[in-house]
């Protein structure tokens, strides 16, 4: 029995051996200043470390740091929790006719969409409303955050990923224009009657080819005076297809007001108040809650599309859930801290900052994210690895690993900064069926180099 024992410790070593030989190569191949890279291998059958490479360097996680967001409020919530949104009234009631204020409270559902509020329209009806007489008043004092519509990371801040948290917020934070052809001319329109912005139609027709310039309009946005404008111009061709032209300009509460009072109209519920900000008055009677999808759908929308909002208003929440509303960052990042140390994973290096990796000052080491990885797994399995990205399937790496043996057999959280190239998940193999997880973080301005380390890699474990 002992020298079996000692045969497979000698097996272990050599193969972890060769294992960190594979990669040293792998790095100088690449010609990667060896400083600026950092790789931690686990099989995770046996807890082994094949592979560690400046495992305890401190870098720039980017968006890989909404491991550290979404698997604690899977610790805190679980996989089935749902945002509530809460509609009351106040005043009397009588006869389907509500003599007061509707009244809307929100708590960060990043997911509420026009669909949901067609569904919460629907219940008003449901429940024999036929009339407001007062107000929409709406309750945003669950987020104590600013009152801004974009973080203004970089110059592109009218883009997705700088949207900002709103505890009611709508359809992404983002407002969406169709450019149509219309015969012989093209039209422009907005998606939904919202009238919190304008839109300015300076678009030329012509009946020539969609081709070059004629194939996209060029667009200007502006904010800076009075009702946001966008502004749609060019030579634009009938031929082409629809463009969907999707910008964060305006504040998403607005957003939501003016597509609830359009689905009011559309379902003959009388109404001809304004809107206001407030919140729940005492004595507010309860119509209804309405739930979002579960957490663990909500998560995997989060990691997969690499959803930089969705992660912050996850942080958010879990602010709120252990020191209180109004929710804010600072209470977020200590939540996330306490969460994590209270389920075995105290001592991580891992400065949080806003909870979606949006950010110059996060900062992560290896040792950090792996032990995470190994925890997620034992306490959540296959559930947790598919809200992942799918490798050649879904996500940011559906089209990475297409072509490549890793395709469905590796699960990764990506990251990218101007300055960083980062990779985190797991690698099934396909030879001897480990598992393995594996952290690449490599910080540099070549990222076509880091991006080559990592697929070389994964395909490697993967075969």
């Amino acid at each position: 029995m002992r020298i079996v024992f000692i045969f497979l410790f000698f097996a272990e070593y050599f193969y972890a051996s060769t294992m960190s030989n594979v990669v040293s190569n792998m790095i100088a191949k690449n010609k990667i200043d060896p400083s600026q890279v950092s790789v931690l291998i686990k099989d995770l059958h046996n807890g082994n470390t094949l592979v560690s490479h400046n495992a305890g360097t401190i870098r720039k996680p980017a968006s890989v740091m909404k491991l550290f967001t979404t698997y604690s409020s899977l610790l805190e919530f679980g996989p089935n929790f749902r945002w509530p949104t809460r509609v009351y009234y106040r005043g009397k009631y009588s006869k389907g006719v509500i003599h007061g204020d509707l009244i809307i409270k929100g708590y960060g559902d990043p997911t509420l969409s026009s669909s949901d509020v067609r569904r919460m329209v629907y219940k008003l009806r449901r429940l024999g409303i036929k009339s407001i007489d007062g107000n929409i008043v709406l309750d945003r004092t669950f987020f104590g955050t600013p009152d801004r519509v974009s973080s203004g990371f970089d110059k592109n801040k009218f883009s997705e990923y700088n949207a900002m948290p709103d505890a009611i917020m709508f359809n992404d934070h983002m407002i969406t224009v169709i450019v149509k052809s219309n015969g012989n001319r093209v039209n422009v329109y907005k998606s939904a009657n919202d009238r919190s912005y304008k839109v300015v139609n300076k678009i030329v027709s012509t009946t020539e080819s969609c081709k070059g310039s004629r194939a996209w309009p060029k667009v200007l946005v502006n904010t800076g005076d009075g009702v946001p404008r966008i502004t749609v111009s060019g030579t634009i061709s009938t031929k082409c297809r629809p463009r969907y032209i999707r910008k964060l300009m305006t504040h998403s509460y607005k957003s939501f007001y003016y597509t609830f009072v359009s689905e009011l109209k559309k379902d003959g519920i009388g109404y001809h108040g304004f809107l206001r900000l407030g919140k729940v008055s005492k004595g507010a009677k309860a119509l209804f809650t309405h739930r979002s999808r579960s957490l663990i759908k909500i998560i995997a929308k989060t990691l997969k599309k690499s959803n930089n909002l969705y992660a912050r208003h996850i942080m958010l929440l879990l602010g709120a859930k252990l020191y209180g509303a109004p929710a804010t960052l600072s209470k977020g990042r200590a939540a996330e801290k306490y969460i994590l140390s209270h389920n075995g994973l105290s001592n991580l290096y891992a400065k949080i900052d806003n909870g979606c990796g949006l950010s110059r000052a996060s900062r992560v080491n290896s040792i950090a994210l792996s032990r995470l990885l190994d925890s997620a797994n034992k306490k959540f399995g296959s559930r947790w690895r598919k809200a992942l990205s799918i490798a050649g399937i879904d996500g940011t790496i559906k089209r990475r690993f297409r072509h490549s043996i890793a395709r469905g057999r590796a699960w990764m959280k990506t990251g990218t900064l101007n300055d960083a190239k980062n990779i985190a998940g797991y690698v099934l193999s396909k030879s001897s069926h480990r598992l393995y997880s594996v952290v690449i973080l490599y910080n540099g301005r070549e990222k076509w180099k880091g991006s080559s380390l990592q697929n070389q890699i994964i395909n490697w474990l993967a075969r």
